[in-house]
């Protein structure tokens, strides 16, 4: 495509693709996650997958998209024509997250004026989320606010939008994270929690260690959702991929460590250790957290400070995602980006008022025994996402082979040092990874939905 937009820098790529990736995956979910699996033990098996199963799938999606100047739903076909479905699937990924994750922005921003405005004592009400979620006009505005700050970005397009203000946010967001980290680490208690977070116990060591690391991999890296094609569709050739997407992971998964460090001990020395506070799922950053603000000295300075990182993280996600959807718009039916971003906005609003109002005056609609919300989170991050991983390596390992993708990766004329690793990860391992993950959600969905 002549007109199509590019990243101006290779450090303006890195940034936007590790803020597409940097989202509540990490600072909400890693967290809880490394909290019910073993701490340590969850934080190794993580940290194993992704140098490995993560890296694999990354190079392969962005070399994709680089490859083909094409956002995901055409860049397969472009590549074989038979295989043009694995782009209309990664298409659809994104259309329902956005919607949902666009309300779970919502009420960060909610959480975040909230606590600038001095209402924390209110937000520590056990009733104060539920109350707030279960409402009509309240979440319904916060949703609108984070997907039109969303929308505005994306409008501008990819250098003047995405890229400035990924290369702006991502640098705060690094030093808000860690800045928070050392400081829960002063709070009294808070140094056994990180003893449990970062030691790994072989006492907790199990396949369902690996297959939730495995899971979150999908979440945080921002896989399997057309989103990493459509980034790399706008690196210029002249960008190293290899060391890219390394840097990339290193943005990901430093922050996610942060994150974990950020909340596993401060909220072990609040609850006295007990581990089912820490493992609360939503509850956790807008419940438990609020409650552990509360109690430390200048907590709602901190808890502001917290609410502006997870906002700015969030929001990082959301344009990725949005700039996704937009792109695969406007390479199917050749519009411009201002009609083409009015569009989402308008289809994003109309999708995810279900979403919002699932917990309350819809909350008797129950797909799959779940709220709406949950439903469409168990549909595309436990189910469609893998399949499409799944379908990728596949297409990668025997269609085009693995030689097309290392031939992409050597096109900025540096050396691909983890070939051999990529080609053996994209064929076998990765296949069964994900044959693994997908029968463990299937089973999950079924023992809940007997409950």
């Amino acid at each position: 495509m002549k007109n199509r937009g590019n990243f101006s820098s290779r450090i303006g790529f890195v940034l936007a693709a590790a803020g597409s990736a940097v989202g509540l995956g990490n600072i909400w979910r890693f967290p809880y996650l490394a909290a019910k699996y073993g701490g340590g033990t969850f934080l190794l098996c993580y940290l194993v997958l992704a140098v490995t199963f993560g890296f694999t799938l990354m190079i392969a999606e962005i070399a994709i998209g680089r490859k083909t100047r094409l956002s995901a739903i055409g860049a397969f076909s472009a590549l074989d024509k038979r295989f043009g479905f694995i782009g209309i699937l990664a298409s659809i990924v994104p259309i329902i997250i956005f919607p949902y994750y666009s309300v779970i922005g919502g009420w960060v921003v909610k959480y975040l004026v909230t606590f600038a405005s001095g209402g924390m004592q209110a937000a520590t009400s056990d009733t104060y989320f539920t109350g707030f979620i279960g409402g009509l006009a309240d979440p319904l505005l916060w949703f609108c606010v984070f997907v039109g700050c969303t929308a505005l970005v994306v409008l501008f397009g990819v250098e003047k939008g995405i890229e400035k203000v990924s290369t702006i946010l991502m640098p705060i967001l690094v030093v808000l994270t860690i800045g928070i980290a050392v400081y829960s680490l002063t709070i009294d208690g808070a140094m056994e929690g990180f003893l449990y977070y970062i030691k790994p116990n072989l006492e907790d060591f199990s396949a369902t260690t690996i297959l939730a690391a495995m899971g979150q991999l999908f979440y945080s890296m921002s896989l399997a959702m057309g989103i990493m094609i459509t980034y790399g569709s706008y690196m210029q050739k002249e960008n190293h991929l290899e060391g890219s997407v390394r840097q990339i992971e290193i943005f990901d998964t430093a922050i996610a460590f942060f994150a974990g460090m950020m909340i596993i001990p401060a909220v072990y020395a609040f609850s006295g250790g007990d581990k089912s506070a820490m493992s609360a799922g939503p509850g956790l950053m807008f419940i438990t957290l609020p409650k552990v603000f509360a109690s430390m000295p200048g907590g709602a300075f901190v808890g502001t400070f917290f609410f502006l990182l997870v906002f700015f993280a969030a929001l990082t996600s959301a344009i990725s995602l949005m700039e996704t959807i937009v792109s695969i718009i406007m390479d199917k039916f050749n519009l411009p980006r201002k009609k083409t971003c009015l569009i989402v906005l308008i289809m994003t609003l109309i999708l995810g008022i279900p979403s919002s109002l699932g917990f309350g005056v819809l909350d008797f609609i129950q797909p799959l025994g779940m709220s709406i919300l949950d439903a469409w989170d168990f549909i595309s991050n436990s189910v469609m996402m893998p399949i499409i991983a799944l379908f990728t390596c596949f297409f990668v390992g025997f269609i085009i082979k693995p030689q097309a993708i290392i031939d992409e990766v050597k096109q900025d004329g540096e050396k691909f040092k983890a070939a051999k690793m990529f080609t053996v990860m994209i064929k076998w391992i990765a296949p069964i990874f994900l044959i693994l993950i997908l029968l463990s959600s299937i089973a999950s969905a079924l023992g809940f939905m007997s409950i």
